[in-house]
């Protein structure tokens, strides 16, 4: 649009012509948005607010009077507060380049008096604290032509051909040559110590591994040795196996034939001499049961013989009475007592008889009886 202006985000904006700024300040400060500015009755200008630097290079004397070239860098900027832009605006708007040349005079100025109070070793050993009360010194100066110092770094201190640094420098170098050398010589005897420590190493695996080689190479020879042995210990192992077998078998055909010859032999001479004992018993028992058969015949035909001949004994015994003198008491009572005396007396003999016969006897006997019964009628003989 026409008339209206916006500075720059690094920039302000200095507005003059019309009515006075904040504070009475001749012009008008806008930053970080536009303005509308009237042509031909307002004038516009720029103000950086950019980083800038400058560079010191100034030659300082000691306080032990000794020439020193510092060479330094300020890196500074217009201060962003309204009263910074103000005064910079006022002293530098028309020629911005000297805001570094003026601000490297200031700091040499500075530089200069604050070397004066230090000495060498300060200077060269402290450069942050030169660096610090340089800063502090200048701040001031610095504020009221609106300037801000952001940093300031000593790149540099050379003392010339006086040889005083590198003269103050040798008894630290001496230390850290000597350190040096000592740390080069532990790490030596470090380095030293680590190859010995790994030569042992080496030695203990060397011989640790020629242990596993031989215990390896001798477990390979017992097993060789023992599968050299294996062949003949298992054929030998077999062969007691087959003669083991073959006695099993030997017994088992044996225990077999056995029971072969029991069936074939034995339990058939059993079977005969059990067959040829039962007969013999049978005979016997047949043989018992005709002889007692017939002793049974022959004992009732005995018994017949002399049941038949007791008239006969009894009339004998009678007769031999006849020509006793026998006194009979009690009449008919006693003359039965007599007969019946003769009875069993007859009866007696024929039981004695009967005992004292032997089968043979009674054969005998009973064949002279039955033959005079089987058609003869002639006297028994029972003598």
């Amino acid at each position: 649009m026409f008339g209206y202006r916006v500075p720059a985000p690094d920039e302000a904006m200095l507005i003059s012509g019309g009515r006075r700024g904040l504070g009475g300040a001749p012009f008008r400060v806008v930053t970080g948005h536009g303005k509308f500015v009237l042509p031909v009755f307002r004038k516009t200008r720029f103000l950086s607010l950019a980083m800038a630097e400058a560079e010191v290079v100034e030659k300082c004397v000691t306080k032990q009077g000794i020439a020193l070239t510092v060479r330094a860098v300020i890196a500074f900027k217009v201060g962003n507060d309204h009263e910074s832009i103000v005064n910079a605006g006022q002293r530098f708007l028309s020629d911005q380049e000297q805001m570094s040349v003026l601000t490297g005079r200031i700091f040499a100025g500075h530089l200069r008096s604050i070397i004066g109070s230090m000495t060498v070793e300060e200077i060269v050993t402290e450069r942050q604290k030169l660096a610090t009360e340089v800063l502090d010194t200048s701040k001031a100066e610095m504020a009221k032509i609106g300037l801000h110092v952001d940093s300031l770094q000593i790149q540099s201190i050379d003392d010339g051909d006086t040889g005083y640094i590198e003269a103050m420098s040798r008894p630290h170098k001496a230390a850290i040559q000597r350190q040096a050398k000592i740390a080069q010589a532990q790490a030596n005897q470090a380095s030293v110590e680590a190859e010995q420590a790994a030569a042992r190493k080496q030695a203990e695996y060397a011989r640790q591994t020629a242990i596993v080689q031989a215990e390896f190479s001798a477990e390979v020879d017992r097993a060789k040795a023992h599968a050299d042995q294996a062949g003949p210990l298992a054929l030998a192992q077999a062969q007691q196996e087959v003669l083991e077998a073959q006695t099993e078998l030997a017994l088992k055909q044996a225990e077999l034939r056995e029971k072969e010859l029991i069936a074939e032999v034995v339990k058939p001479a059993q079977a005969d001499a059990e067959r040829i004992r039962v007969l013999a018993l049978a005979e016997a028992e047949r043989m018992k049961i005709q002889a007692e058969a017939a002793a049974s015949y022959d004992r009732v035909a005995l018994d017949r013989m002399l049941i038949d001949q007791l008239p006969q004994i009894v009339k004998e015994a009678s007769a031999g009475l006849a020509g006793a003198n026998v006194n009979v008491l009690n009449g008919a009572d006693g003359l039965g007592e007599i007969a019946a005396g003769l009875v069993g007396q007859g009866l007696t003999i024929l039981d004695s008889v009967r005992k004292n016969l032997s089968g043979d006897d009674v054969g005998s006997a009973v064949e002279r009886y039955v033959a005079p019964h089987n058609g003869d009628d002639g006297p028994i003989d029972v003598r």
